[in-house]
């Protein structure tokens, strides 16, 4: 491999986390008693002399990227992000030690949303704008936001090929894969903006309208109040928040031609976005209905409002929460906890086996059921309409059946690691889903606080490994063991 080109495309993404971190530092500077300033500025100082240290000093050449090199560069951007961001969690201190900087950076920049914060009200507004920041420039990807600004075309096609998976590129037909990724930046900008000004208009503080709605795009679930979207008792503003998490669950190729384009039949067209709308309506009415039946809600409107919000909030890996779930009836956590493994659409900010993976695989069943009965029958499985051929559905069972294991093999290591069942088997589909909150010791009112160093190290693990998608990880696991 060549590692000129690929230092050099590590310090334009170390360059993109230096300016957001400036930008959160320039917020602190403007907000009277904010000790956070002194902390984000020289992160982003020493950032940035480490992301220009190869600019200036490594040449990268004319030579284009192969997918081997391109692979390379999004695994170690990921890691690289997390690393650097960790540094004004780290210098601001308190309760961020070492193991819970680096917790909290890749809980952000995974858009897990999980925290080891206890107090997190009692963070500067510049911290918090930088924690808040992770998450959203994790939600779009990092090395898609910085190839879309820095690469020519063949190498926004690489990156963008190793970063966002074959899945997401095949459920949108509107062309090549950087085409793909210009639009769903695109998308999500305006979706962020959307989404804030509409925040804005249901009473909340520009500073709460804006970090919440930089969370809900990004399905990270990251708050700036420590009882979650709680802490409003707002209605207005969770259904505003339970449409951008939905509309963030949904493959932003389709919303680019839906509401830019001006097409939006395309959404009614897509079967993929129909049949997770329609599971997540009926989630809705059984956990409306089940508590109503236990009494966990005084009304019908009571229930309605917390079953929608927070079966949004699950199924779309945002993981905000205005109720805590761990008390509610086991058929309501049953079915939030099935929202968690399955999740939204590919092309979206959200985490999971993804609504495609699983139809694909319910469609090849079917097939094969009815091959069993009429060994002739010519029936190829279709998704929108169009033929998916064999490799497609193979791919398929292969990352579902590898993303079960991963749950396995994180849930045994945590139940070793001192967790009950309960805990440990939720917070290992919670990190690799990136979803936040599981039940028990990490409900969605509670933290990872209470994890042992050990656990928060593999949590963090199992998050990247989620939101890398497993196989770009293995895949450089492979290239070095072959050199």
């Amino acid at each position: 491999m060549n590692w000129n080109i690929i230092t050099w495309h590590l310090g334009i993404s170390l360059l993109l986390v230096a300016a957001l971190m400036t930008l959160a530092g320039l917020i602190a500077c403007f907000t009277p008693g904010d000790d956070s300033r002194a902390v984000l500025l020289f992160s982003a100082i020493l950032t940035a002399c480490v992301g220009f240290f190869p600019l200036i000093f490594v040449r990268k050449g004319q030579q284009r990227l192969s997918f081997r090199e391109g692979n390379t560069i999004v695994v170690f951007a990921w890691l690289a992000a997390c690393f650097f961001g960790m540094l004004p969690f780290l210098f601001y201190g308190k309760e961020f030690t070492p193991v819970n900087a680096l917790f909290e950076s890749v809980s952000g920049f995974t858009t897990t949303g999980a925290s080891i914060l206890n107090d997190i009200e009692a963070l500067p507004r510049g911290l918090q704008f930088w924690r808040i920041s992770t998450a959203w420039v994790g939600g779009i990807g990092i090395v898609t936001l910085f190839s879309m600004m820095m690469s020519g075309d063949h190498d926004k096609m690489t990156l963008s090929r190793a970063e966002i998976s074959l899945v997401a590129r095949n459920a949108f037909s509107g062309g090549r894969t950087v085409t793909f990724a210009r639009r769903m930046l695109i998308t999500y900008i305006t979706l962020t903006l959307v989404t804030f000004c509409s925040l804005m208009l249901t009473g909340l503080d520009w500073f709460d309208a804006i970090t919440d709605a930089m969370s809900a795009c990004s399905t990270c679930g990251f708050c700036i109040r420590d009882t979650s979207i709680a802490f409003y008792d707002n209605p207005a503003a969770e259904i505003i928040l339970t449409l951008a998490m939905l509309a963030s669950g949904i493959n932003f190729g389709v919303l680019f031609l839906a509401f830019i384009n001006r097409r939006p039949d395309r959404i009614w067209k897509s079967e993929t976005i129909k049949v997770f709308l329609c599971a997540v309506m009926l989630a809705i009415v059984i956990v409306t209905i089940d508590l109503l039946a236990h009494g966990h809600s005084p009304s019908l409107g009571a229930a309605l409002r917390d079953a929608s919000f927070q079966v949004a909030s699950i199924s779309t890996t945002t993981g905000f929460a205005t109720q805590d779930t761990t008390l509610w009836p086991p058929l309501s956590m049953a079915v939030l906890l099935l929202c968690s493994l399955v999740c939204g659409c590919s092309g979206s900010t959200s985490g999971g086996i993804k609504m495609d993976r699983v139809l694909l695989a319910v469609k090849e069943v079917h097939r094969k059921v009815l091959l069993t009965v009429s060994p002739n029958l010519i029936r190829p499985v279709r998704v929108d309409g169009r033929v998916r051929p064999d490799e497609h559905v193979n791919d398929a069972f292969i990352y579902i059946f590898s993303y079960l294991m991963v749950v396995v093999l994180f849930a045994a290591v945590n139940i070793t690691g001192g967790l009950d069942f309960t805990t440990g088997v939720t917070a290992s589909i919670a990190c690799i889903g990136n979803v936040g909150p599981g039940f028990g010791e990490v409900g969605s009112i509670s933290n990872y606080a209470g994890l042992s160093n050990f656990l928060k190290l593999t949590s963090m693990a199992e998050m990247l490994i989620g939101r890398l998608e497993i196989f770009p990880i293995l895949y450089l696991i492979r290239s070095v063991r072959l050199r």
